[in-house]
């Protein structure tokens, strides 16, 4: 388990710097009970060996005029290599698909897809998604509300798993 290589201070940091990832490096060090020097150098350290993967702000894509997310399931005819690949470089390529998950199943993958209208949506899912070589099917879902939307991990589970092993 990576976590392993983690003690409680780097887990703590990256508990707080999830929650809060625009605190300063003092308030982070408070809240973790070290000191401002050494809380800095294990976050550069946490970022170098990919812990942290970057900063970004929580944006309201409905404040922002993205009224429609939309969940398309896909299969795909073929599922070898360079086919799966091949998709992954279009949904990357892709701006209103803001997720792109392979999934164990009947299903492919799911895209999570945003768009400010349905007919924006529908432009993209007729002329991109369902052209796209290999694509043999799509299903849409369109969200209606979300009743939980909560990035990262639970490190509750975390502590409590490792507190359970120690």
């Amino acid at each position: 388990m990576a976590t392993t290589r983690l003690d409680e201070i780097d887990r703590k940091i990256l508990s707080e710097l999830q929650a809060d990832g625009r605190m300063t490096n003092v308030e982070l060090a408070k809240r973790v009970g070290i000191s401002a020097p050494p809380c800095l150098r294990r976050v550069r350290t946490l970022e170098e060996q990919g812990y942290i993967r970057g900063y970004h702000a929580d944006v309201d894509a409905r404040e922002l005029g993205f009224e429609v997310q939309v969940f398309a399931m896909v299969g795909l005819h073929s599922q070898a290599q360079a086919d799966l690949a091949a998709f992954e470089a279009a949904c990357r390529r892709w701006s209103l698909v803001r997720e792109c998950h392979m999934l164990n199943g009947e299903v492919d993958f799911i895209l999570k897809c945003v768009a400010p209208d349905l007919s924006s949506f529908q432009n993209f899912l007729t002329e991109e998604l369902l052209s796209t070589p290999n694509v043999e099917s799509v299903k849409t879902s369109l969200v209606i509300r979300a009743a939980k939307d909560e990035p990262g991990v639970p490190f509750d589970v975390l502590e409590a798993r490792l507190t359970k092993s120690a």
